[in-house]
């Protein structure tokens, strides 16, 4: 259940609902299988599935929400191909040209007919929200599947007033002093991966791994203009992750110090130890966003909000 990933999100203003508002909202929008002729579907479950029936996880003020989406898996060549069957079963019978008007209503028909007999597979989003101190940390690196989650619960509640969460100095810009300098603001320990990106409008990209960042080779290329666009770091020796220059946190991991942690606070069921896994996720969160906004120059607050 530890996060894997973080898109962040503040609210603009008040949280506009409680616990039980949300847990209402909901419940309007469950989740469920697609229809014969639906695409996809969107609704609410419970973020600890079957070890748990609560449709809001709530731990120490923080909660767990989890939108699944079913879709039905129709692939492009199958489509295709049967659309390009029955334009030469129309071509040959009526001894005419099948223009784009026609073939897109033909696919349409065709996609139609297939649904019914696709496959379904289903994707969860978690997302943990703190009411508190006004934020929202999704587990997704997609901003589709991140948007797919608050524009539901937005419909679900009524309101839903956040934003992209912004820092005062570009990620990038920073990310480029810790390599070229060798030392990042306190708390946060340079990795040995990164992405260094040219600025120019056709420029390269040049990844590396398991390399010494203070190499004379990486220094020559950030001498040369080259950009750190993904920088692999740790932060106090609890989690590891690695961070690009639009503020994603990608390829999280939270480390022995917290995962032993919940081990020892859990029971043995199940249900026990995800409690416990939240508990210590979120408030590890509630340290590592502030000092994460902190050393990018602190987050930046829009005027008007």
């Amino acid at each position: 259940m530890w996060f894997r990933n973080l898109l962040l999100y503040r609210f603009s203003q008040t949280v506009p609902f409680n616990e039980t508002e949300l847990i209402s909202a909901l419940e309007q929008r469950l989740a469920r299988s697609c229809g014969s002729q639906e695409t996809h579907t969107l609704g609410w479950t419970t973020p600890f599935g079957k070890y748990s029936e609560n449709i809001v996880q709530v731990a120490e003020g923080y909660w767990l929400i989890a939108l699944r989406k079913e879709e039905r898996i129709l692939p492009g060549s199958v489509i295709r191909e049967n659309l390009s069957e029955k334009v030469d079963e129309i071509e040959t019978r009526d001894s005419r040209k099948v223009y784009k008007k026609e073939r897109d209503t033909l696919k349409d028909e065709i996609v139609m007919s297939l649904l019914p007999r696709a496959f379904t597979r289903t994707q969860t989003t978690l997302a943990c929200i703190a009411p508190q101190e006004g934020w929202i940390a999704i587990d997704t690196s997609s901003a589709k599947r991140a948007e797919d989650l608050l524009s539901l619960l937005r419909e679900c509640a009524g309101s839903l007033p956040v934003r992209p969460m912004t820092v005062k100095v570009a990620p990038g810009a920073c990310m480029t002093d810790w390599v070229k300098t060798g030392q990042a603001p306190e708390g946060l320990v340079v990795g040995d991966e990164c992405e260094l990106r040219d600025t120019s409008e056709d420029g390269g990209v040049i990844r590396c791994k398991r390399q010494d960042l203070a190499s004379d080779e990486i220094q020559q290329h950030i001498t040369a203009g080259k950009q750190v666009s993904q920088l692999a770091l740790q932060w106090q020796e609890k989690l590891a992750f690695s961070l690009d220059d639009k503020l994603s946190v990608k390829r999280l991991r939270f480390e022995d110090l917290l995962t032993d942690e919940a081990d020892d606070q859990g029971n043995d069921d199940m249900a026990s130890q995800l409690d416990a896994t939240l508990t210590i996720m979120a408030k590890s969160l509630s340290e590592f966003i502030p000092a994460l906004t902190s050393a990018l120059g602190g987050e930046e607050i829009p005027q008007g909000i």
